[in-house]
């Protein structure tokens, strides 16, 4: 507790040494302003508080005890003395406060004029009181009115907000001033505002939403009333961000949101990467790439790059390369771009060549018997040695009897080992004469077309008796 015990004379145009609550004091002649929430004293040389003050003092508390004697021995009597203290201050939202008073002799603290503890008497010991008092928002004055007649003196007030949640239901009021600053470089979000006229502020709370939701996410705050000032980082998506600020008092309460301010974020979020990437040689001594986009980005171009080295950017899902090396691996590997240049993670694959591009030649030696099983073949096997497998063809004549006649030729199912060199195609044989051919098929899949003129093929007439004459 602060206490001021009788003070020593003093010249009435000296002030006075500042002394527990006392802070500073003129004769009272003098104007005399005191800041909010300071108190200004009027001293009286009565208990009537009337008449011009013999002493004008600012007062940080009311908590005096001026023991047998007077509060300054020039200006006031030993007994029989008053003072009125005054303050005026921003409430903010105002709410549930506790006010405590007591003096020896007499006291009175009103509200805005109205009276709210009223112990105005002469008595022996120091008397006490406390209500609660619900104070509304906004600029307010407190008065309190002390007496002492005879014997000891001394007086005390304070008044306190009630923060207990169940008795205090008021929301403070949203901060002022928010600003708000954006560091691209830093991606970070700087937001400032004005501290709140609430006594019983605890702190501040961030909240930050997307541009065009409306679910707020708590980002953030501060722990102290005194603290107007917090720094974020946003996603950096390149998305538009809304943030507020909003005040939060000891029982809990929270109040409305200041206006929201917006940024848009810089963008450092890669897209997603390309899936199903494929590559495959193609009929043009190439190699085609394809690939799936990523679903849900800003995707703008793929890189593609050849055995690590960026060969081309595209704006599509494929992309060719030229002149591929007979029985060389190549590795190929693509990044999605998204507009602010992101590059995704990579998708890679990797392709073998052929190891030549030239299928074996026409097979030899070819003969067909007809038996009543069907009809075998013999041929001469390959003397390439990367055959891979034998496929057998067989030719009918066709003839739809509008003048359009020829051989019609279709590969029969099977695939014959490299060490193959003969067949039964075991048919139910029906007289008709038909073509067989056999084609080699080399390790890289090259393989005579059908419809080469260098093929070789042999004639037989199957055995039986044919459908069509």
């Amino acid at each position: 507790m602060i206490t001021r015990t009788r003070l020593s004379a003093l010249a009435t145009t000296a002030a006075l040494v500042a002394s527990g609550g006392l802070l500073t004091a003129t004769p009272a002649a003098a104007a005399v302003t005191c800041a909010s929430p300071l108190w200004k004293a009027d001293y009286y040389a009565n208990t009537t508080l009337t008449g011009t003050p013999k002493l004008v003092t600012c007062d940080s508390v009311i908590a005096e005890n001026y023991g047998l004697g007077d509060p300054a021995v020039t200006t006031l009597p030993k007994d029989n003395f008053g003072v009125r203290w005054t303050l005026t201050r921003d409430f903010g939202s105002g709410g549930p406060f506790t006010f405590t008073a007591e003096a020896q002799d007499g006291i009175r603290v009103s509200l805005d004029g109205v009276r709210k503890i009223d112990l105005w008497k002469n008595v022996s010991t120091t008397q006490k009181k406390t209500v609660n008092v619900t104070i509304p928002a906004g600029r307010h004055t407190l008065t309190v009115h002390y007496a002492t007649w005879t014997g000891a003196a001394n007086v005390k007030f304070g008044y306190a907000p009630i923060t207990s949640a169940t008795t205090d239901k008021v929301r403070p009021l949203a901060p002022a001033g928010f600003t708000i600053a954006y560091d691209k470089t830093l991606n970070k979000v700087t937001t400032r505002w004005t501290a709140n006229k609430e006594m019983d502020l605890a702190g501040y709370r961030v909240y930050r939403r997307l541009t065009g939701t409306t679910a707020w996410s708590r980002v953030g705050g501060t722990t102290s009333p005194l603290t107007t000032t917090f720094t974020n980082s946003p996603p950096p998506t390149g998305q538009s961000y809304a943030y507020e600020i909003r005040a939060v008092d000891r029982a809990g309460n929270e109040s409305t949101g200041t206006v929201d301010l917006p940024i848009t974020s810089v963008d450092r979020t890669a897209p997603g990467a390309p899936t199903a990437l494929r590559a495959v040689e193609n009929d043009t001594s190439g190699a085609d790439l394809s690939w799936t986009a990523p679903s849900g980005t800003d995707v703008v171009a793929y890189r593609v790059y050849l055995d690590g080295v960026l060969s081309e950017t595209v704006d599509f899902t494929e992309w060719r390369q030229a002149g591929v090396a007979p029985g060389t691996t190549y590795t190929y590997t693509v990044r999605a771009v998204d507009r602010a240049g992101n590059a995704s993670a990579a998708a890679t694959a990797s392709l073998t060549t052929k190891g030549d591009l030239v299928a074996p030649a026409p097979i030899t030696g070819l003969k067909a018997t007809p038996r009543e099983d069907g009809v075998l073949l013999e041929w001469t096997p390959s003397p390439e040695p990367d055959v891979k497998y034998y496929r057998i063809f067989r030719a009918e004549w066709y003839d739809n009897g509008e003048g359009e006649t020829g051989w019609i030729a279709y590969r029969l199912g099977e695939y014959l080992g490299p060490d193959a060199s003969s067949y039964l195609h075991g048919n139910v044989p029906d007289g008709e004469n038909v073509l067989y051919g056999v084609i080699a098929t080399d390790t890289w899949l090259n393989e005579m077309y059908a419809t080469d003129p260098d093929m070789n093929w042999v004639e037989v007439t199957e055995l039986g008796t044919p459908d069509i004459p």
